[in-house]
C-alpha cells in the first residue's frame, strides 16, 4: 500500500506537511497543497483508518444496531442517521439484532472492539444486561424507539401509548365493538405501550375490556401477521376490526383476510403502526399510525455527534419524544350493525 511516506516523498515535502494537507489544509500554502494533492491523486493514496483510531482512540464510523432489517421503518431509519452522519464527514455501519439479545450482545461487542464513535440502537435485550455491560467502555449510545430509563444516555422515540390511542379511537369512532390488537413480543416495550393506549380508549368510550382481543406474536413479520390472522378467523367471537403492532402485522393480516375470502374492510377493518412505504401500495390501502421514523434516525445521529464532538463537555442527555399522525386509507370502514 501506498503510505504517507511515499506521497511526501514523492511531492519533495516533509510527512508533516502532506498529514497538513490532509487534515489542516488551510494551514499550507495554496501551490504545496496543489503538488500534494496531485501526488495523492497520482499514487491512489488513501489515509490508514486504524492508525488514526490508535491516535484520536475511537473511529469515524457510528454503530446503528435495530431489531428487524426486513422492516422498512428501520430502512427509514437508518436513511436518516446515515444522512446526518455524512453530513459531518461520518459512517454508519448497519447490524441486525433480529430480535435476539444474545446476537445484540456479540454485536455490541464488535463495536467495542472496533473503537466506535458512537452507537444508535433499538434494544433487543428487555433488562438492559446488554447495554450495562457495554457502559463500561465508555462508548456513547442513543436509544432510538424507546424512552431512556435513566440520566446515562439520549433517547428518540415516538409516544406509543399516544399511537394505540389514536388506532383504538378510529376503530371505535368507527362503530367497532369487538376489536383485536395483534402485538409482538411484550418484552419490547413499543408492543407493551400501544397495548397500554388501545386499553385507555376502549375504557374511555364506556367499553368492557372483553371489547379488546389481545393476541401476542413471537416476531413482527408479514408471517406472523398472517398466522395471527387466521388465530382471529378461528375465534368463536369473532372482532370486526384488528389493530396490528406494525405495518408487517398488518400486511400479513391483509393477506389472510383475502386468503378466507373475507372483504377488507367491509368483513374486517385493520390499521397498521409505522406507515411504511408499501401501507400505501397494499392491495387496500393501509389505514396507518404513522412514526417520522427518517427524523428520529437523523435526530438520533446528531444527538450522538453532539455527546461525542468538541461540544461534548456540555453536552446533556436528551428524550426526544415525536407525537405519531394516524393516516387513514381504504383498510378501515364504519361497521355493520
Amino acid at each position: 500500500m501506498i503510505s504517507i511516506k511515499d506521497v511526501a516523498r514523492h511531492a519533495g515535502v516533509a510527512v508533516g506537511t502532506v498529514s497538513n494537507v490532509i487534515n489542516r489544509p488551510e494551514t499550507v500554502s495554496a501551490d504545496v497543497r496543489a503538488r500534494v494533492t496531485a501526488v495523492i491523486h497520482e499514487l491512489g493514496y488513501v489515509r490508514s483508518e486504524s492508525a488514526r483510531h490508535l491516535r484520536a482512540g475511537h473511529s469515524r464510523m457510528m454503530g446503528l444496531l435495530v431489531l428487524d432489517m426486513g422492516n422498512p421503518f428501520f430502512v427509514d431509519v437508518a436513511r436518516g442517521a446515515e444522512r446526518a452522519a455524512r453530513a459531518a464527514g461520518l459512517g454508519v455501519t448497519l447490524c441486525n439484532s433480529g430480535q435476539d439479545p444474545a446476537e445484540e450482545a456479540l454485536y455490541l461487542s464488535l463495536f467495542a472492539e472496533q473503537r466506535v464513535r458512537g452507537v444508535l440502537i433499538t434494544p433487543a435485550d428487555a433488562n438492559g444486561a446488554n447495554l450495562a455491560a457495554f457502559r463500561r467502555h465508555r462508548i456513547p449510545y442513543v436509544l432510538v424507539d424507546r424512552v431512556s430509563p435513566d440520566e446515562q444516555s439520549c433517547s428518540v422515540s415516538v409516544d406509543d401509548v399516544a399511537g394505540g390511542g389514536l388506532a383504538l379511537q378510529h376503530l371505535v369512532r368507527a362503530g367497532h365493538q369487538q376489536i383485536a390488537y395483534i402485538s409482538g413480543p411484550f418484552s419490547l416495550a413499543q408492543c407493551r405501550d400501544r397495548l397500554a393506549g388501545a386499553r385507555g380508549v376502549i375504557a374511555e368510550a364506556g367499553l368492557p375490556e372483553s371489547a379488546l382481543t389481545v393476541l401476542e406474536a413471537e416476531q413482527m413479520t408479514v408471517a406472523a401477521g398472517r398466522d395471527g390472522g387466521s388465530r382471529l378467523l378461528g375465534l368463536a367471537h369473532r372482532p370486526t376490526a384488528v389493530f396490528c403492532v406494525n405495518d408487517l402485522v398488518a400486511l400479513g393480516v391483509l393477506q389472510a383476510m383475502f386468503t378466507a375470502g373475507v372483504r377488507v374492510p367491509r368483513d374486517m377493518s385493520i390499521v397498521g403502526y409505522d406507515d411504511i412505504e408499501f401501507a400505501a401500495g397494499a392491495a387496500v390501502p393501509l389505514t396507518s399510525v404513522r412514526q417520522p421514523a427518517f427524523r428520529m434516525g437523523q435526530t438520533a445521529a446528531q444527538l450522538l455527534m453532539e455527546e461525542t464532538g468538541e461540544a461534548a463537555r456540555s453536552h446533556s442527555h436528551q428524550r426526544v419524544v415525536f407525537q405519531p399522525e394516524l393516516v387513514v386509507r381504504g383498510s378501515t370502514l364504519v361497521a355493520h350493525a
